[in-house]
């Protein structure tokens, strides 16, 4: 039997590969741009006001760029609303294979999770479902915020606030979400990282609007930070891995 070697502290530092910032939405795009694709939780739930006032709807923009695309996401209302407006779409829990293959999707080139992983109790599941959606040597490009982010530590140590979405149950490090996605049979081919763009800050009244200052500080050091060769102090992560199990 063999035994599993002890973990010594300086097993537990890790060396980040080289990561670019770049705006998010258009890096996506391009990485749609002319392929077929599969956006997974493309509905992205209660925000449709606010994609309305500011034409910020992702998927949108990755269906004018796709040669194809298709939109799988578990909220049934958002999926007919999807529809409804031209998209195809589908509700289905990726993380059932089964329910993927009955769907009888050509396998695409490149599958967008933009802002998933994060709402998941279960991701390993999810990731191991993902590889059914993707043609040999399809890539997979996964985005979600950066639990080394400048703004939430400075959030939590300045004013006692955690900025994150209600639904948001875990935080990924770029080793963290890396190492996760190996695990499940994605080689990793890059990193880069974001800082988000938030619109509604001058909407903002009283203390939220004092904190909504601080954040637009925050972000606006996040990107000095990138320029200076310190990119993982952004906000957010994009990782993009071609399928090692096709």
């Amino acid at each position: 039997m063999t035994s599993t070697p002890p973990i010594t502290q300086s097993d537990m530092a890790h060396r980040l590969p080289p990561a670019r910032l770049v705006d998010r939405a258009a890096h996506l795009v391009e990485a749609v741009r002319g392929r077929r694709a599969v956006h997974v939780g493309f509905v992205d739930s209660g925000c449709w006001d606010y994609h309305d006032r500011f034409d910020s709807w992702l998927h949108a923009h990755l269906d004018r760029a796709a040669a194809a695309l298709v939109g799988l996401d578990l909220d049934e209302a958002g999926v007919a609303r999807a529809r409804e407006l031209g998209f195809a779409a589908h509700a289905v829990d990726c993380s059932d294979p089964d329910a993927v293959a009955r769907l009888g999707l050509e396998p695409a080139e490149v599958v967008v999770a933009g802002e998933v992983i994060e709402h998941l109790d279960a991701s390993g599941p999810f990731l191991d479902g993902l590889h059914a959606l993707v043609r040999p040597g399809g890539r997979l490009v996964v985005t979600t915020p950066n639990a080394s982010g400048l703004l939430n530590a400075a959030a939590a140590a300045l004013a006692g606030w955690e900025v994150n979405h209600p639904d948001h149950v875990t935080l990924y490090s770029c080793y963290t979400l890396t190492n996760l996605l190996e695990r499940h049979g994605w080689r990793v081919e890059e990193v880069a990282t974001y800082v988000p763009v938030l619109k509604e800050f001058d909407a903002l009244r009283g203390r939220m609007k004092v904190l909504g200052a601080g954040a637009r500080v925050v972000l606006g050091t996040e990107r000095l930070l990138a320029r200076l060769g310190r990119p993982y102090a952004a906000d957010g992560l994009i990782v993009t891995a071609t399928s090692a199990r096709s």
